[in-house]
């Protein structure tokens, strides 16, 4: 009698482990959720990546905006013979001018504008 009970015993515990064991194991379920999970963190990064990069552009264009509007309401300064061109908040003035001192109030508007970090002066003084 004893000997059934401990075969018993012993069949339980056997079944008991080996469920137990086949937890551990990730079925396919398991296996998919995580390859899912991994392409959607990789898109999210890629897609901040992008925005970052989108953000670059609209806050550059909006700098170039500012500047040619504060140069254009300046008095004395002839705005179309001035270009502005912005890369990540290094503004570059390019064209030319017909004195050093208009050179100068074109690098002071431009460095007075939000977002800009340096000023690039290539204006020809004519």
């Amino acid at each position: 009698m004893n000997t059934i009970k401990n075969i018993q015993i012993i069949g339980v515990s056997l079944f008991i482990l080996a469920g137990l064991t086949a937890c551990n194991k990730p079925g396919p379920g398991e296996t998919a959720g995580k390859k899912f999970d991994q392409v959607v963190e990789d898109a999210n990064k890629k897609l901040d990546e992008k925005s970052e990069k989108m953000s670059a552009a609209l806050d550059d264009s909006e700098v170039t905006t500012k500047v040619k509007a504060a140069i254009f309401a300046e008095p004395g300064l002839k705005s179309m013979q001035i270009s502005v061109d912005t890369a990540k908040g290094v503004v570059t003035l390019s064209g030319s001018v017909d004195s050093q001192q208009s050179s100068d109030k074109a690098k002071s508007l431009a460095s007075a504008v939000a977002g800009v970090k340096s000023v690039e002066d290539k204006l020809l003084v004519k």
